[in-house]
């Protein structure tokens, strides 16, 4: 629970906005012009469930649209209220500047506890949910394209693309009015994992920069950190998943609702998912030690800190407890503006939401494209590639021939080489080139402006620079 002279979500973030902007040298009005959301639409509608008519409040909002179209999830859950919409919003239009995915931003939450209905009820909200959305235009491929956000996922994501392709018969690109669709309705490869493995880039590339490291008191790579993960759903399961078993980290603690695991020897992330699918919980989970109070473990020892759940988890009440060196902010603002001045005195580096997380949105912008040219990636030119790939080999093969038991080529490197990229490798391709060029931006003026400290404010910084270039392009 937050203290209650904590600032509120939405003040969090323009207090964050104003702190970077007062950097710049922008004409008032367009300073205001960037700082606002443009528009919230709030949904009271009505579904017919258990012999009833239950009422929903649902919301979409607009925060600019310096570009269309808009992009932005939709999230289910009984927190949702236009404060918390309004500042997720004004993060994705600073999220899509910052990693150049050519979008506004907005947001939509519906205030619902997903848990609470079976799955032909929540197909008719959503449906419905869709339907007010999409006959104002708040759901439309060149307009306003919503992704999956907490709550929500493939299934939730294939209903309303549905819905809205049965307003709109006549739309060829019908399937674009929506990301994070499953594979068989026009998604992409790699998006369910996509926010999780852009954690996992943005770490890398953190640790590929010494000044970094080095302001963090880390040296080394990687292998051997102590992580511990704060929510264990889509995100922080795919994150610890990738860190662990590609990256060499160990998984210390892991942060759930009803408590918290630790084990210094390191986790079993599988395990551990396993176990709270089945049993709804950590509670009872064998290999670790479980401490009821799991956000104390918050302050636990550690390398890396990776809030993925809920905003504001790390707040005034407990920011002075935090030790680890490094946080990447997994989720969506959870460290209050108040922490986040309280750890960066302690010389806490905190790699921002706006770009940790921004692997999302990075891979709905290619499922867009996808369904906007109606072609999987990869299918034009992967066996170009492999014949290309065979000259090369069969010029090999010929030279060991020649050259006999001196040289020969080496059975993996022929598979490897001759293998096309599918449209996975590709869509993991353009995810690390996108997460390498957004850090490589905030660093060059967290390390070279003598007045940025922090590099939450040189990720501000490159993208209202960005935001404020679109506005002057359009003439204002």
């Amino acid at each position: 629970m937050q203290p209650k002279n904590e600032p509120t979500f939405r003040q969090s973030v323009d207090m964050m906005f104003n702190r970077a902007v007062a950097k710049m040298d922008l004409p008032p009005g367009l300073e205001e012009k960037i700082r606002v959301c443009n528009a919230t639409y709030t949904v009271r509608f009505g579904v017919r469930l258990r012999g009833g008519i239950q009422t929903f409040v649902g919301y979409r909002s607009v925060h600019s649209e310096h570009m269309e179209p808009v992009k932005g999830g939709i999230r289910y859950a009984t927190e949702v209220n236009q404060d918390e919409v309004e500042a997720l919003a004004a993060l994705m239009t600073y999220k899509c500047a910052l990693v150049e995915a050519p979008f506004g931003g907005s947001k939509g939450g519906l205030c619902i506890d997903p848990r609470q209905y079976e799955e032909h009820e929540l197909e008719l909200i959503t449906r419905r949910f869709a339907y007010e959305l999409a006959k104002r235009d708040l759901i439309h491929p060149s307009q306003n394209v919503p992704a999956p956000d907490m709550g929500t996922g493939e299934r939730e994501m294939a209903w309303i693309a549905d819905q809205y392709a049965r307003m709109n018969t006549t739309d060829i690109n019908a399937r674009a009015c929506v990301t994070g669709k499953p594979l068989n309705a026009g998604g992409i490869s790699g998006r369910v994992e996509a926010t999780g493995r852009g954690v996992q880039y943005a770490l890398r590339e953190f640790f590929r920069d010494p000044k970094g490291l080095e302001k963090a008191g880390l040296t080394g790579k990687l292998d051997g950190k102590r992580v511990i993960i704060q929510g264990l759903g889509n995100v922080g399961y795919h994150a610890a998943k990738f860190l662990s078993e590609e990256d060499g980290c160990k998984i210390t603690g892991i942060i759930e609702r009803d408590g918290a695991l630790v084990n210094e020897a390191g986790l079993n992330v599988e395990n551990v998912r396993e176990w709270i699918i089945a049993n709804g919980g950590v509670t009872g989970y064998p290999d670790a030690t479980h401490h009821a109070e799991g956000a104390a473990v918050l302050g636990a020892a550690c390398d890396i800190l990776i809030p993925a759940a809920l905003e504001g988890v790390i707040n005034l009440g407990n920011a002075a407890d935090i030790q680890a060196p490094l946080i990447i902010e997994a989720a969506n603002g959870p460290i209050t503006a108040g922490a986040d001045e309280i750890l960066r005195e302690k010389g806490v580096v905190i790699i921002p939401d706006m770009y940790a997380n921004a692997g999302g949105v990075t891979v709905s912008y290619f499922e867009w494209v996808k369904n906007l040219s109606h072609i999987r990636f990869g299918r034009m030119q992967r066996r170009q590639e492999e014949a290309r790939h065979q000259l090369v080999i069969d010029e090999l093969e010929r030279l060991d021939r020649y050259l006999g038991d001196a040289w020969s080529m080496t059975p993996e490197f022929k598979t490897k080489y001759l293998r096309g990229a599918d449209e996975l490798e590709l869509v993991r391709s353009g995810l690390d080139d996108t997460m390498r060029v957004a850090y490589q931006s905030m660093r060059d003026v967290w390390h070279e402006r003598e007045d940025v400290d922090d590099l939450r404010t040189a990720a501000y910084l490159v993208s209202i620079t960005k935001v404020a270039a679109s506005y002057r392009a359009k003439g204002l």
